[in-house]
């Protein structure tokens, strides 16, 4: 029999994390329920404890820093993991769990902006900002996913322990995302209902400040993902401010035959120098990323990640 872990991070979860845990029980009752705590005050784990769950700490404050314990810690051949907030419905999970185990995904993600998200979430700047992230994604990696950063996620034994969490936060869906399509794994979407949070279950995510942090998230990744296009976006702009600099010096060199604006032609020069610079940057660390992308790609074939089994 495949082994299946639930995987439910929390954070001040105490009114809602006991019917998580009873809820996901019911549906998946052979798997191993982890709680893992994130220095709650509320009485979080004892909550999860008494309702069942296998409940461990992790001093470290943050999302990221939470799931990064989780896949180092759980041996499993599918994970699935949730938020412990109650707002994603237990009912789905066998079907996620399914769809991996049967062999064709290695990622499924409870999409929520397709179904009930927009119905009941109060708060717009977070509807906004996942239509930012799934913009920017799909466009850069030129996908069509419909929910980047759910919490609710089915994953394979070989992504788990194949991903390098780099995020601390909560970034971490958006990295999972990108990582995932980055390296070709399989990733497949599921409709999944989502409610509101109950009364005295407050949000941990800030719109605006957790909002940048998954910009940044995204930079970044998409810098040491498509290096060449990272720095050729600045290289063509700078190469135009400094073509936009010359024109008129030119073109008075050409009407007079003389060059009276000197400063405005060296720093015209010096910018153009720095374009050519990040240009070369790209090609260079294209080829590196090519050379990193063979050696995990023959990580992968050459699993040694032993069976949980």
């Amino acid at each position: 029999m495949s082994k299946i872990a639930v995987l439910v991070p929390c954070y001040n979860e105490a009114p809602t994390i006991a019917k998580v845990v009873q809820d996901f029980r019911r549906e998946l009752p052979e798997a191993d329920i982890y709680v893992y705590d994130n220095n709650s005050t509320d009485g979080t784990a004892e909550a999860a404890r008494s309702a069942g769950a296998i409940t461990r700490q992790e001093p470290r404050q943050g999302k990221g820093n939470v799931v990064r314990s989780m896949f180092r810690d759980i041996e499993a051949d599918v994970y699935l993991m949730v938020d412990g907030d109650d707002t994603y419905p237990a009912e789905d999970a066998r079907r996620m769990v399914e769809m991996v185990l049967a062999g064709g995904c290695d990622m499924v993600v409870g999409d929520r902006l397709s179904t009930t998200y927009g119905e009941v979430n109060s708060r717009k700047w977070h509807s906004f900002g996942n239509k930012l992230v799934r913009w920017l994604i799909n466009r850069i990696f030129h996908t069509n996913l419909q929910d980047i950063m759910s919490g609710y996620r089915a994953m394979s034994r070989l992504f788990v322990k194949h991903f390098p969490v780099q995020s601390e936060g909560f970034g971490i869906e958006t990295e999972m995302t990108i990582h995932a399509l980055d390296h070709r794994f399989a990733v497949s979407e599921t409709p999944v209902d989502y409610r509101e949070r109950i009364e005295g279950s407050t949000s941990k995510l800030n719109t605006f400040s957790d909002g940048l942090v998954v910009l940044t998230t995204i930079t970044t990744l998409f810098r040491d993902i498509r290096p060449m296009a990272f720095f050729s976006f600045f290289a063509v702009l700078l190469a135009l401010v400094s073509v936009i600099m010359v024109t008129p010096v030119y073109m008075e060199y050409l009407d007079t035959g003389l060059v009276p604006r000197f400063p405005t032609l060296i720093v015209a020069g010096f910018i153009m120098l720095v374009a050519i610079l990040l240009w070369v940057c790209g090609i260079i660390l294209t080829v590196i990323r090519a050379g990193h992308n063979k050696l995990y790609e023959m990580m992968l074939s050459g699993d040694s990640v032993p069976d949980a089994s």
